[in-house]
């Protein structure tokens, strides 16, 4: 028997999946790591802790199944998009990646845009100039710590900083590099007009590769670090989106996935690489070979829970440990006690800024609202219904394009819970459905593998063979009905706070 392991570098933790070829879960794997904030809306992390991580859950599968490690015939590798691994010529860490979520680069947007032009840059890119994305991260570089830009000579995304380690080489591949901005995603392939216009230099940039192609093997020094096999091959993977959606089957037109996680994800298969002309959603390549996906994107969808659970929920953490049960179980059943609405009470999940349909650094968190009568349970539901709202915005986005969707699959944190499936179902106003994998990105890149070493002759043949809808959730017609004159308060809220949000980000 042969089995493949998939590994992805997420923002909180790295986790690892074994599989067997026709998509069994043998072993599975996480090792957690902090995120850095130095300054408000600052997001940053050592890329050692993503190296550490990945020895340990490599570690735990090995032991922790009968797999042989030379059973393992391909690896996949996921994680976190648009942050920056800045290397020297000696191949150093230069400085702590700055991440997806960092917010300090709205003047380098401005500075892209100002340089390329709008219109032009979705041509190019498919894509707007989002404070998250990786090229204005490189300009922040180099506009404000000059001395660090000097030294780079490499610029990797997280996954690959790990791939590096693993094998030697510098590779990225299309899903990933997509969410750059220095990506030409309607070719595949990195865009010489964009670096040239950005005096960026392409040998800083990594090879390319499709998601399924072997991009290097395990070298010998990761041989022994590890306990892997030197010589077994490594995939290009995908970013986590684009691997996710493959670990959920998002590979045909008119199935969208709805991903809440740390952030939130609304995404959509397509046969070609359009885009929003407005540039409120996201055009990348998908890590299925010359096939394209939209996406919305808001910011803290998870992490607006979490923040809740952190600040508010230390009851039900003491309490869920004594029970050894997940804190959110206890969490999500007092939500389940209050009724749909919160009873007035509307949260805008802007903790760390926003991106879709809002691009703006300077948003923040808003309960409206509150009253003497609401209690705790009430923030909790209140929460998860803006989170949902707000995964809304983009679905509203998708309708207006004519995007056909005829499948909604739930998956992360808002898949697994029964609450959230119900809220999404009466928000949406559409069906939701899961599949029997909830091992996301990582189950995805270990099926690229599958596609790499042969096992399977395309990425559709991998899914199709291994995954399958599951439980199926309904709209309550009431609650959907009562959810839209909600919505319609939910999305008349940021315009009216925009320019307070401005003046707060200044105030001291």
């Amino acid at each position: 028997m042969c089995f493949l392991l998939g590994i992805d570098i997420g923002t909180t933790g790295t986790k690892a999946v074994l599989i067997t070829e026709k998509g069994k879960l043998v072993a599975k794997a996480t090792a957690e790591y902090p995120l850095l904030t130095p300054k408000p809306t600052w997001a940053e992390q050592p890329p050692s802790d993503w190296w550490v991580a990945t020895m340990k859950v490599i570690s735990k599968i090995t032991r922790g199944s009968t797999a042989k490690a030379r059973q393992i015939k391909g690896i996949g590798l996921s994680g976190q998009m648009h942050g920056s691994v800045f290397l020297d010529e000696k191949n150093r860490v230069i400085r702590p990646a700055i991440l997806w979520c960092d917010q300090r680069t709205q003047s380098e947007c401005d500075e892209i845009t100002s340089t390329i032009g709008f219109k032009r840059l979705l041509e190019l890119t498919c894509n707007p100039a989002l404070t998250g994305f990786t090229a204005p991260k490189v300009l922040w570089l180099r506009n404000h710590e000059p001395r660090h830009w000097d030294k780079v000579r490499r610029i990797l995304l997280p996954k690959d900083y790990i791939r590096f380690l693993l094998t030697g080489e510098f590779a990225t591949e299309v899903s990933d590099a997509s969410g750059t901005l220095l990506f030409d995603v309607k070719n595949r392939r990195w865009s010489d007009t964009v670096l040239r216009e950005l005096h960026i230099p392409t040998e800083f940039l990594p090879q390319s590769y499709e998601s399924f192609e072997v991009s290097g093997r395990i070298s010998r020094r990761a041989a022994e670090e590890t306990g892997l096999v030197e010589g077994t091959p490594v995939v290009g993977g995908g970013g986590d989106q684009a691997a996710g959606a493959v670990g959920n089957g998002i590979v045909e037109r008119g199935i969208i996935s709805s991903v809440i996680g740390t952030s939130g994800v609304l995404f959509a298969f397509s046969e070609q690489p359009e885009y929003d002309a407005e540039g409120r959603l996201h055009t990348f390549c998908h890590a299925v070979p010359n096939k394209w996906h939209m996406m919305g994107v808001t910011l803290a969808a998870g992490g607006s829970f979490r923040w809740l659970r952190d600040t508010l929920c230390q009851e039900e953490v003491t309490l869920a440990h004594r029970k050894k049960v997940d804190p959110y179980e206890l969490m999500t059943a007092k939500a389940m006690k209050v009724s749909a609405g919160s009873e007035g009470l509307i949260f805008l999940p802007y903790m760390i800024g926003e991106r879709t349909p809002y691009p703006d650094p300077n948003a923040r968190g808003v309960f409206l609202g509150l009253t003497l009568r609401h209690s705790k349970a009430h923030l909790i539901r209140s929460v998860m219904e803006g989170v949902t709202f707000s995964v809304r915005d983009s679905l509203e986005i998708m309708r207006s394009l004519k995007i056909p969707v005829r499948e909604i699959r739930a998956s992360g944190g808002g898949g697994k819970s029964k609450l959230w499936r119900q809220l999404q179902a009466d928000v949406f106003n559409a069906e939701v459905v899961t599949t029997n994998i909830d091992e996301g990105p990582a189950f995805g890149v270990a099926l690229l593998a599958a596609v790499g070493a042969g096992i399977y002759s395309s990425v559709e043949e991998a899914c199709k063979a291994t995954i399958r809808v599951s439980t199926k959730t309904s709209p309550h017609v009431a609650n959907a009905q009562l959810y839209d004159e909600y919505y319609d308060v939910y999305r008349s809220l940021y315009p009216l706070l925009k320019e307070k949000f401005r003046q707060l980000a200044v105030l001291p």
